[in-house]
C-alpha cells in the first residue's frame, strides 16, 4: 500500500480528533508514559535473574543481596501502581476523545446525507447506504478505540526494548533485526490485499443487511405471496457471498501472521542459539544475556501484534476511503432566493427533462402552461405520461433540461430548495409515515407547533374522531411506515399534517382509490378543506376530481396534448374522454 493511502485515512480522522485534542492529547502522552513504564518490568526481572547470581559469584553477602532484591521488588510494585493508576485516566480519556469525534463524524456524514439530492437515493438500493456507514464507522471505531492505541502502545515498547537489546549486543541484535525485511515487504504486500478484501466484504455485508430492512419493511406482502423461503435464500445467499468474502481475508491474514511468527520465532531462537555461544565463550555478561533475552520477548511480541494492527489498519484505511467518497458526494443548491411571500402562480415554459439514468428517454416534452394563484388544476394521463415528474421537478428534486419552472415569476433554479418547499406540501398516494406517535407525524409539517394546533389541523383533516378514540390518542405510535394504521387513517394524518405545514401550493397525487366508500368520503372532505386559497395541482384517478378542477391539463408521452374543463375536453373526443371513458371512474 503507498504510503498516502496508510496516512490518508489518518489525517482524514485527525480533523475530527483534533476538535478534542485537550483530551486526546494528554491521553496520548499518557499512553506513551505507561508503555514507557511497562519496559520497567523486563528491567527490573533481568536484575532479579542476572544480578543476584553475579553478586553471589563475586562473594557479596547473601542478606546484602536479598535486600536489594527486596528494594527493587517494592520499586517494581511502585511502578506498576503508578502505571494502573495512569492507565486508568489514559483509558477513559481515549474513549471519551475517541467517540466525541466520532459522533461528529456519524452528525457530519448524516448531515451530508440529508443534503444529498433524491436520484442519489432513488439509484440505492433499500437501506444500502444506512447500513454501508454502520458497518464502515464500526471499523472505523475499532481502529480508533482499540488498534491505534495498542499501535501507540506497541511503537514505544518496540523503540526502548530495540535500544536496550543494541545496547546489551549489538552482534545479538543486528541478527535479531534480520528479519525486519521480510516483516516489512510482507506488510506492503499483503496490506493492499486485507484492505481490498475489506471493502468487498463491506458490500457484501451492507446487501445482505439491506435483504433485512427490505423484508422487515414489506413483511405483508411477503406473507401474502409466500415467499418467505424465497427471502431466506436470498439472505442467505447474501451471507455466504460475505462468508465467502471473509474467509478470502481471512486466508490471506492468517498466512501472513504464520509467516510473521515463524519468521519472528526462528530468529529469537537463532539469537539464543548465537547468544549462548557467546555466554560460554566470555563475551557476554549473564545478566546482559539474560537482558537481552527479556527485551527480545518484548520486542518480538511488538513485532507479532503488527500484522494484525496493519490488518485492521488497512481495513480502516477502506471503510474511510468509502465514507469520504460518500461526503464527497455532490449535494444539492444550498444558496439562492427566497421568496418574501409567495402568491403560488406556477409557469412552465418548454419544459424537457430526463432522467440521468436514461438520458436519450425525455420524459417530458416541451410542457408549457401558466397556473394562476389559487387555482385548482387536474393533471390526467396514462401511466407513464410524466405526472409524477412534475412533481418532482416543481420541488427541485431534478433540474429540467431545457426551459424554465417559474414560481411567482422567478425561476426556481435560482431558489434556494429549502424555501421553495416550505411553500409546499405534497400528499402522496402511498403514505410514509415515520415510526414515532402520530402526534410526531402531523408535527413534521411545523415542528414547532403546539398540541392546540396539531389537534385543530387534525380536525380539518377528519382524523380527530379516529385518533381521539384510540386508547393513547395522539401518542400512539404508527409502528414502521405506519403499518398500524388503515389506508384512509394514514392519508388523513398526512392531510393533517400538510394542513399544519400552511403551504400556498399542494401537490396531490390522489389516493382515494383503494379506500373503502367511507375512508374515501372522509379523505375528500379532508382534501377539499385543505385545498381551499391554496394552489393546488392533483394527479387525477377519480373522475370526481376531475370535474371539480378549475382546469384539467392531460399528458401524453410527456407533452400536454389537451387542456381545459371537463366539459370543453369531452366535447372534443380526443384522449381526455377516451380516458375518462376507460381509466377515470
Amino acid at each position: 500500500m503507498p504510503k498516502n493511502a496508510r496516512t490518508e485515512g489518518f489525517r482524514w480522522l485527525w480533523t475530527y480528533l483534533s476538535r478534542h485534542k485537550a483530551i486526546f492529547l494528554p491521553s496520548l502522552v499518557a499512553l506513551l508514559l505507561t508503555a514507557g513504564l511497562s519496559m520497567v518490568f523486563p528491567w527490573m526481572m533481568k536484575d532479579f535473574v542476572g544480578e543476584p547470581s553475579d553478586d553471589l559469584r563475586m562473594g557479596k553477602n547473601v542478606s546484602l543481596v536479598l535486600s536489594k532484591v527486596d528494594q527493587d521488588m517494592q520499586i517494581l510494585i511502585g511502578v506498576l501502581a503508578l502505571q494502573a493508576f495512569i492507565g486508568f485516566w489514559r483509558v477513559q480519556g481515549f474513549i471519551r476523545s475517541g467517540e466525541a469525534a466520532l459522533n461528529d463524524l456519524r452528525k457530519e456524514i448524516f448531515d451530508h446525507l440529508t443534503k444529498l439530492p433524491v436520484p442519489f437515493y432513488h439509484e440505492q438500493r433499500s437501506g444500502t447506504v444506512s447500513n454501508r456507514i454502520s458497518a464502515d464507522l464500526a471499523v472505523v471505531r475499532e481502529t480508533l478505540l482499540t488498534t491505534v492505541p495498542q499501535a501507540c502502545r506497541q511503537m514505544v515498547i518496540l523503540i526502548l526494548g530495540l535500544s536496550y537489546v543494541f545496547y546489551s549486543s549489538w552482534k545479538l541484535s543486528l541478527l535479531m533485526l534480520s528479519c525486519i525485511p521480510f516483516v516489512v515487504i510482507s506488510l506492503a504486500i499483503i496490506g493492499r490485499k486485507v484492505k481490498s478484501y475489506s471493502q468487498k466484504a463491506q458490500d457484501a455485508l451492507a446487501d445482505a443487511s439491506s435483504v433485512v430492512e427490505e423484508v422487515t419493511q414489506s413483511i405483508a406482502e411477503v406473507k401474502a405471496y409466500g415467499n418467505e423461503p424465497f427471502e431466506r435464500n436470498r439472505y442467505a445467499t447474501a451471507l455466504e457471498r460475505f462468508y465467502e468474502v471473509t474467509m478470502s481475508g481471512a486466508k490471506t491474514r492468517a498466512f501472513f501472521l504464520s509467516f510473521i511468527i515463524f519468521v519472528m520465532f526462528g530468529t529469537i531462537s537463532a539469537v539464543v542459539w548465537f547468544g549462548s555461544r557467546m555466554l560460554s565463550q566470555g563475551l557476554i555478561s549473564q545478566e546482559n544475556f539474560t537482558g537481552f533475552i527479556l527485551f527480545s520477548i518484548f520486542v518480538g511480541a511488538s513485532l507479532a501484534a503488527f500484522p494484525e494492527i496493519m490488518a485492521q489498519i488497512s481495513a480502516m484505511n477502506g471503510a474511510s476511503e468509502r465514507l469520504r467518497e460518500l461526503l464527497d458526494e455532490k449535494i444539492e443548491r444550498q444558496s439562492g432566493n427566497v421568496f418574501p411571500s409567495c402568491q403560488g402562480s406556477i409557469s412552465f415554459d418548454g419544459v424537457v427533462f430526463a432522467y440521468p439514468t436514461r438520458p436519450e428517454h425525455e420524459v417530458l416534452r416541451g410542457i408549457t402552461c401558466q397556473i394562476l394563484p389559487g387555482q385548482r388544476i387536474a393533471i390526467v394521463g396514462a401511466s407513464g405520461a410524466g405526472k409524477s415528474t412534475i412533481f418532482a421537478l416543481l420541488q427541485g428534486f431534478y433540474q429540467q433540461n431545457k426551459g424554465r419552472i417559474l414560481i411567482d415569476g422567478t425561476a426556481t433554479d435560482s431558489v434556494n430548495l429549502t424555501d421553495l418547499r416550505k411553500h409546499m406540501a405534497i400528499v402522496p398516494q402511498e403514505v410514509s409515515l415515520f415510526g414515532g406517535t402520530i402526534a410526531e407525524n402531523i408535527l413534521y409539517g411545523k415542528t414547532t407547533a403546539n398540541q392546540e394546533q396539531v389537534e385543530a389541523a387534525a380536525r380539518i383533516a377528519n382524523a380527530h374522531d379516529f385518533i381521539s378514540s384510540l386508547p393513547e390518542g395522539y401518542q400512539t405510535t404508527v409502528g414502521a411506515r405506519g403499518i398500524k394504521l388503515s389506508g384512509g387513517q394514514r392519508q388523513r394524518i398526512a392531510i393533517a399534517r400538510a394542513v399544519l405545514a400552511d403551504p400556498r401550493i399542494l401537490l396531490l397525487d390522489e389516493a382515494t382509490s383503494a379506500l373503502d366508500a367511507e375512508s374515501e368520503r372522509l379523505v375528500n372532505e379532508a382534501l377539499e378543506r385543505l385545498m381551499q386559497g391554496r394552489t393546488a395541482l392533483v394527479i387525477a384517478h377519480r373522475l370526481s376530481t376531475v370535474r371539480n378542477a378549475d382546469r384539467i391539463l392531460v399528458l401524453h408521452a410527456g407533452q400536454i396534448v389537451e387542456s381545459g374543463t371537463h366539459d370543453e375536453l369531452m366535447e372534443m373526443r380526443g384522449t381526455y374522454r377516451m380516458l375518462v371513458e376507460t381509466q377515470l371512474t
